[in-house]
């Protein structure tokens, strides 16, 4: 299958250096004796398990002699990269990259091992614009071609009967921008809605008076509003070479979003703490709070809304079909959560 997008393109260059690269099981060298577990997460607000986890050394203390090294992207297609060259055996990351790898790889390089985070995106727009009928002739921004909240959008926008196409033509116009540039945009008037993630879409309405015009979880009815916007995705070769440290690794990820759901006020400390070490700028505690009343927390990695969302990219043009059977494999979760007497999460 083919991803007719930039972010594919430059997954499937690296495919072939990842394909070798991943048969060497990782950091480990070989079967079982892993001394690192190489970790990826973004600098952002949908990844807050992993910020959290790795500030409060919650990853560290449950991986206890695997020593825990972490790597940060600022791109879906950087860390599938990553995971495919060895670089890292495990990252948090978006549905669609993960698709993207799965498909690319032909079902061989990667497995989905539990959810992180759900809910938390949106299209906002600018004063003047109030039903979604405004919509055609102005021009809306997402933050990639073919990313999950570009597929959001263009789904929606064909599920009202518009057309678009991926040059910014039609009766409404999508120009991809990332993040930062958006908030840009926006506020100089150049664009006049963007359909983002979290902390954007807080930031837009807190600091920029964006009106919040689709919440996107209104959007998932069959999943009681559910929707994936991150998992945690694991190098299948090091899956099948090092299941104990993998294991260690979901141990301290349950712990961590038990915690996080258990202690809010404490949780957005953490992950300000945490955000501010990685980039080095000062966070608007209240764009972090508000931000963080729109995400879920879950280890549910919410299964139906994963297959939607592929349904959802063929639909609009920019995904072939792709059996997505095997991405999940979440036996080792759901062993550790019939521990604690807790209910199993179902992949497909």
């Amino acid at each position: 299958m083919s991803m007719r997008t930039s972010a594919l393109s430059t997954a499937a260059a690296a495919l072939a250096i990842g394909l070798v690269a991943t048969a060497c099981g990782g950091s480990g060298g070989g079967e079982g004796d892993a001394d690192t577990l190489n970790l990826g997460y973004f600098p952002n607000i949908t990844h807050v398990p992993a910020l959290v986890g790795v500030e409060n050394g919650i990853f560290a203390e449950a991986l206890g002699d695997v020593e825990l090294s972490t790597q940060t992207f600022n791109a879906g297609p950087d860390a599938i990269n990553a995971l495919f060259s060895g670089e890292v055996d495990a990252t948090f990351i978006g549905p669609n990259p993960a698709i993207n790898g799965w498909s690319q790889s032909g079902g061989t390089a990667l497995h989905i091992i539990a959810g992180s985070t759900s809910q938390g995106a949106g299209l906002v727009v600018r004063e003047g614009i109030d039903s979604v009928e405004d919509l055609p002739g102005h021009t809306l921004s997402t933050p990639q071609l073919g990313n999950t909240q570009d597929v959001a959008l263009r789904w929606f926008v064909e599920e009202q009967g518009w057309e678009v196409d991926t040059e910014g033509g039609g009766e409404l116009s999508i120009l991809p921008q990332d993040n930062a540039e958006i908030i840009d945009t926006f506020a100089l008037g150049e664009i006049d809605g963007a359909w983002v993630p979290e902390p954007h879409l807080s930031r837009l309405v807190l600091d920029h008076d964006a009106e919040l015009l689709v919440d996107e979880k209104d959007l998932w009815p069959e999943t009681d509003g559910e929707f994936v916007t991150t998992h945690l995705i694991v190098n299948a070769d090091f899956l099948e070479a090092e299941p104990d440290v993998v294991e260690d690794l979901l141990r301290g990820h349950i712990e961590t979003v038990d915690w996080i759901n258990d202690h809010s006020d404490e949780a957005q400390e953490a992950a300000i703490a945490h955000l501010e070490s990685l980039t080095g700028g000062d966070l608007n505690p209240e764009v972090i709070a508000s931000a963080l009343d729109n995400v879920t927390f879950t280890v549910d990695p919410v299964a139906p809304s994963l297959r939607g969302g592929a349904e959802h990219a063929e639909a609009v043009g920019l995904l072939d079909p792709v059996d997505l059977e095997g991405i999940y494999e979440l036996d080792l979760l759901n062993g550790l959560l019939a521990e604690e007497g807790r209910d199993e999460v179902e992949g497909f």
